[in-house]
């Protein structure tokens, strides 16, 4: 079980980061287009050495759109500061539906999602329901948003959100299976012993 955390929180930690650097640099990820708002792509090292951007020959960048908000730069270097809003909503976004989807999880320490189903906790449904509306409220409401500092996603950008933080499910259904086989291999042993006693 300890592996199994530190895995899935291992996880948590690179989709969250890992969305933040999508954005910066990839205009589309496993199709999904992500170029939709304008924003310039780059290459991942002036992304890791954006400290160092005024010291880049030529570097200029687009304005981009962020909801109904057009985000401009006076300085390109802001492109790493005050332009890294849509990439922080990515990340936030990231992280609350991966900890949505992981409390799935939680229904069972051994048993797969296919076999539970999600309804036999109706509680749960509607606490994540009420999260990711309260999450949405805050994306979609513009002085919400302001407040929170962050701006609406596209459906494309959802997709990407999505895509990212599924695979949750995935390694914690591995593990479950996995603890599945060596539980039954106990079994067997233990039974085998119990015929030879």
């Amino acid at each position: 079980m300890i592996v199994q955390f530190q895995v899935i929180g291992l996880y948590v930690g690179l989709a969250t980061v890992g969305v933040f650097a999508i954005w910066y640099t990839c205009p589309s990820f496993l199709g999904i287009d992500l170029s939709a708002d304008g924003h310039s792509i780059i290459p991942f090292e002036k992304l890791t050495t954006w400290g160092e951007c005024h010291t880049w020959e030529g570097f200029s960048v687009n304005s981009f759109t962020a909801g109904s908000r057009l985000i401009k730069f006076e300085d390109p270097c802001d492109y790493f500061t005050t332009g890294k809003v849509k990439a922080m909503t990515l990340s936030l976004s990231v992280l609350v539906s991966i900890e949505m989807f992981n409390s799935l999880n939680a229904l069972s320490e051994d048993t797969s999602l296919l076999v539970m189903q999600p309804w036999v906790n109706p509680y749960l449904l509607v606490a994540m329901s009420v999260s990711f509306g309260l999450h949405f409220l805050i994306l979609y409401v513009p002085f919400l948003s302001k407040i929170f500092g962050i701006v609406p996603l596209s459906l494309n950008e959802w997709a990407l959100v999505l895509i990212v933080s599924l695979p949750v499910i995935l390694i914690d259904e591995f593990f479950k299976f996995f603890g599945r086989l060596m539980s039954a291999s106990e079994q067997r042993a233990r039974s085998k012993k119990l015929k030879m006693a």
